[in-house]
């Protein structure tokens, strides 16, 4: 029964561990599922923007070379000195181009020598401007390179104060010769502005970026400065590979962790990034787990909740019926013994009867018989009939029915006075210790009954410890508050605590320590009867008149097998709290666990010489050993 209880616990135990365990397990894995989830998402959001950049710089960049195509077709077959003398009709032409692409700034029809010939920003161009110090001119002096994308540049014409970068292409010539450039001016306020629009999710970055790491555009801002070589992006770019997707832990221009992607123009040497921040990224994950705890939270404390409180009821449950079945097996041992006490009475009486019809006719028998052989004869009888008369009382005193003369002793006094005789009964290897209040502590109680009491348990702790140790008897006040454990008992009561180091008696042998005759000691070194006066004394003592603070109380039980050591031991025996402490004091037999363990009787306070409590404990140090 034992077992199936605290397998029904454990397994509620389990279910409670369970409820917490599993559903953090659950969340551990769907937040590594969301996690990974979250990554491939913002790995698709990058794709899509690369699509998104790459189709829309793709359109501006071809614009841009029909442009130079359109102004090398209208200055085709004209010299230079044509195209001067034509300056103003061809800057209106131009300006028309450039009114009706909102991307470009700025169209420049340069000569061989670096001189502008037509500009659309002015129709009279400074005849001190030279474009040979300008990159976009002479990677094209140099060769054929097709179309060249520049870095951004700042402008130095007047009406060119914003910044921008140059798309160039060679103009073309019969001879195949050098002969100047067609450059267009692109802004990158225009790309900027289109990738504010398309980046409002948080953390977003866009970018336009040259082969070289130098930044034509940017967003959230475009920095001074391009990237430096050994750059994770700029390692990549450098490897020739057209597009990749990686993580960046440090950013070389803000020093922030992004997800960033690559690809690169088709037909330009320019590429598109896109990328977003990892904490956004962890944010929208966190946020996403956020919204599962608000509905697997509650659920996961509301199961707990039910378990715990299942788990309380069960032991509740389980508790009281622990305590029905002990208080139905002290009822029957209490029964029992009742029976047995009933039973040794009777014997015990008719006995005594018999014990004193022989030891009458002994006595006659001494005025009749004077010789040396029949007085040795009725000597031994009497000696049989005066053990006879002590088992008898024994016998009567276990039955209850032992005639007590109850008086009021100090037993501050008294205890001290029992150590001298206790010590002639144990051995030399055992030490005494009797602690006692420092001020008077008066009782009511048969000093006779309570001397055997103790000398019985001395004995039995004696025969608990072969090997020596020690014995003490402490007395204390005890205040008792009428509970059930108490049996209905309030008030201030004094308790005699025995208690030695000896070790105790297996559990299936406590249920029969207070039986007349049970001994576990061998033949003829017990008579089975020490615990049986011990149970007796203290039954017949909760009869006995008792009084505390000058108050008398009649009929009312002196002493609780609940919480009184001697009588304690019943309850004890069939508890499992104290069933060691209880066994080890029976007579002899098995011993278990060594420690120190005791016994408790409880006196009602009794008033002497105007005195009615007791006050701190004082010891009266250890016994003296016997030589």
């Amino acid at each position: 029964m034992r077992s199936a209880r605290q397998s029904a616990i454990r397994l509620l135990q389990l279910m409670m561990v369970a409820s917490v365990v599993l559903p953090l397990v659950l969340f551990a894995f769907a937040a590594w599922l969301n996690y990974r989830h979250e990554y491939a998402v913002a790995d698709d959001r990058i794709e899509r923007s690369l699509d998104i950049l790459h189709e829309h710089t793709l359109k501006v960049f071809q614009t841009v070379e029909r442009a130079i195509a359109e102004v090398n077709e209208i200055v085709r077959g004209m010299t230079d000195d044509d195209i001067r003398r034509e300056q103003s009709r061809l800057h209106e032409r131009v300006k028309r181009i450039v009114d009706a692409l909102p991307q470009v700034r700025a169209i420049f029809i340069i000569d061989r020598d670096g001189r502008p010939l037509v500009s659309s920003q002015l129709a009279r161009i400074p005849a001190d401007f030279d474009a040979r110090e300008r990159s976009f001119f002479n990677v094209h002096a140099a060769g054929d390179v097709g179309t060249y994308v520049s870095d951004v540049v700042t402008p130095r014409l007047t009406g060119l104060s914003t910044p921008f970068f140059v798309l160039s292409r060679r103009r073309p010539s019969a001879d195949g010769k050098f002969n100047g450039v067609v450059a267009v001016a692109v802004l990158p306020q225009y790309f900027e502005e289109f990738y504010a629009l398309i980046g409002r999710s948080p953390g977003s970055l866009y970018a336009l970026l040259r082969d070289d790491g130098r930044f034509l555009a940017r967003y959230p801002e475009r920095p001074d400065r391009g990237l430096q070589p050994g750059s994770a992006l700029h390692t990549t770019i450098a490897q020739g590979r057209e597009r990749s997707m990686q993580t960046i832990r440090r950013s070389q221009i803000d020093a922030v962790e992004r997800r960033v992607g690559h690809r690169k123009l088709e037909g330009f040497p320019v590429y598109v990034v896109a990328g977003i921040d990892s904490s956004a990224i962890r944010g929208e994950w966190m946020a996403t787990m956020a919204s599962h705890l608000v509905f697997g939270l509650p659920a996961t404390l509301f199961l707990l909740l039910i378990i715990g409180v299942a788990l309380r009821r069960t032991r509740r449950l389980y508790a009281e019926a622990e305590r029905r079945e002990a208080a139905e097996a002290a009822l029957r041992q209490a029964q029992r013994l009742e029976a047995i006490g009933q039973l040794t009475g009777g014997v015990a009486h008719d006995f005594n009867n018999l014990l004193m019809v022989v030891s009458g006719s002994v006595q006659r028998l001494r005025r009749d018989l004077t010789s040396e052989k029949h007085t040795r004869l009725l000597d031994m009888i009497e000696n049989a009939t005066n053990r006879g008369e002590s088992l008898t009382r024994q016998l009567l005193a276990f039955s209850r029915r032992q005639m007590l003369t109850p008086a009021v002793i100090d037993l501050t006094d008294r205890l001290p006075e029992l150590k001298d005789m206790l010590s002639g009964s144990l051995r030399d290897d055992i030490t005494i210790e009797v602690v006692v209040p420092n001020q008077s502590c008066a009782v009511k109680v048969d000093p006779s009954e309570l001397e055997l009491a103790l000398l019985n348990l001395a004995v039995n702790a004696r025969d608990a410890m072969p090997n020596g140790g020690a014995l003490s008897i402490t007395t204390k006040p005890a205040v008792l508050e009428g509970k059930a454990a108490e049996e209905g008992l309030s008030g201030e009561f004094v308790a005699i605590h025995v208690a030695d180091t000896g070790g105790g008696i297996p559990a299936d042998i406590l249920p029969h320590v207070f039986e007349p005759f049970f001994t576990t000691k061998e033949i003829g070194k017990g008579t089975g009867l020490g615990l049986s006066q011990v149970y007796g004394f203290q039954a017949v003592g909760r009869h006995c008149d008792h009084h505390q603070r000058g108050r008398s109380r009649h009929g009312d039980h002196a002493l609780s097998a609940a919480h009184a050591g001697i009588a304690g031991a019943i309850d004890r025996a069939h508890g499992a709290r104290h069933r060691a402490a209880a066994g080890r004091h029976s007579t002899g037999g098995r011993r278990q666990s060594r420690g120190r363990r005791g016994r408790q009787r409880l006196f009602p306070a009794t008033r002497l010489h105007g005195q009615t409590s007791c006050q701190r404990p004082r010891s009266t140090g250890t016994a003296r050993q016997r030589s």
